[in-house]
């Protein structure tokens, strides 16, 4: 019998337990990868719109709506309130805008005692103009974000929040 090409059992024990524990590690190892890369191989919906408001209740005057979207936080789903300043412009067209001040995050309000006809954050008194741009010297260095938006048999659907180009 040739002595070179057995294998000693010292090398088959090393062999069989290597082979042994790689399986079962790899057995451990594969559910907590895919638990952790799941939520990136779900596809993403794009363009989820929520209705709002019918059409014929919207006004040159900016309103607030509330809205609630569905918020999928990897594993965590949950409904979230949202809201909006709506209002139709001279040419007919609909602006929606966020009424989270680009400063601190505050909430903007319409028609301030302090300040009529402007969105106004009481946080540090920065100030917008009707259409939401920053009005120069307030604390607030970017205009409103504004919402996508579509209009369907009469009711205006939002989508998200963006900032302006």
């Amino acid at each position: 019998m040739s002595k070179g090409n057995k294998v000693t059992r010292r090398q088959f024990l090393s062999y069989t337990l290597t082979g042994v524990g790689g399986f079962m590690a790899a057995g451990m190892l594969t559910p907590m990868v895919r638990f952790a890369i799941d939520p990136v191989l779900k596809p993403a919906t794009k363009g989820e719109f929520v209705a709002v408001v019918e059409e014929s209740k919207l006004t040159s005057e900016p309103q607030r709506f509330d809205f609630t979207v569905r918020q999928v936080d990897a594993w965590y789903e949950s409904d979230v309130t949202m809201s909006a300043w709506v209002y139709k412009k001279d040419d007919g067209s609909i602006q929606a805008m966020s009424p989270v001040c680009k400063h601190l995050g505050c909430t903007v309000t319409w028609n301030d005692p302090k300040f009529a006809n402007e969105f106004y954050c009481p946080c540090h008194d920065g100030r917008y103009e009707k259409d939401g741009t920053n009005i120069p010297g307030t604390p607030p260095l970017a205009p409103l974000d504004l919402y996508d938006h579509k209009l369907e048999g009469g009711t205006l659907y939002l989508g998200k929040a963006r900032p302006r180009a």
